[in-house]
Order: C-alpha cells, then sequence, then structure tokens
C-alpha cells in the first residue's frame, strides 16, 4: 500500500463553525476532507485558534487507523466536544515536579 500523506490546506469561518480543509494524498490520488469546529468552543476558551489545525490532523489521522486498509474519510467531519475535552487534557501543560 502506498504512503498516505496529510496535509493543512485552508480554513474558512461560517456563522457557526470554522472549517479546516486538509488533503489526503495516496500515491497519486489526493481526497479533500473538511473538519468543522464549533465556533462557540474558540469564543468560551475550550479550543485555541493556533491548535485547530493540529486538532484536525489529528482527526483525520485517527479516522485513518480506525477505517479498513486504504480505506479514506468522510469529506465532511465535525469535532464533537469529548473530542476537544480529550484534545485539551492531553495537551494540558504538566505541572512541575518539586524537588525534595
Amino acid at each position: 500500500m502506498s504512503t498516505r500523506q496529510v496535509e493543512y490546506v485552508d480554513f474558512t469561518a461560517t456563522e457557526e463553525t470554522r472549517e479546516y480543509r486538509l488533503r489526503v494524498r495516496q500515491g497519486a490520488d489526493i481526497h479533500h476532507v473538511t473538519v468543522a469546529i464549533p465556533n462557540e468552543a474558540f469564543l468560551s476558551g475550550r479550543v485555541r485558534y493556533q491548535d485547530a489545525p493540529d486538532i484536525c490532523f489529528l482527526k483525520i489521522q485517527q479516522e485513518l487507523a480506525a477505517g479498513e486498509e486504504g480505506a479514506l474519510p468522510a469529506p465532511a467531519l465535525e469535532m464533537t466536544d469529548q473530542e476537544l475535552e480529550e484534545y485539551r487534557i492531553s495537551h494540558a501543560p504538566k505541572t512541575p515536579r518539586r524537588r525534595s
């Protein structure tokens, strides 16, 4: 099987979401995927704007890993509140340990 590459393309802001467009390359084939993140997640501080491309990249990587070999993700995906919370927790700064 050929290697898959995921590349960030751009984003579009709508009234309800920010839609991030990424490109999945598999050999000579190109597949576009749009991942939507609700604006409310940004406005409430649950998601930082600079983290959004990484969040979307990880979402597509998970979709690729969960699918059958060679399967591509759906062309439109939405981030759930649970997925955003999991990302926030896994990327929270570590508390420094106190030295005795």
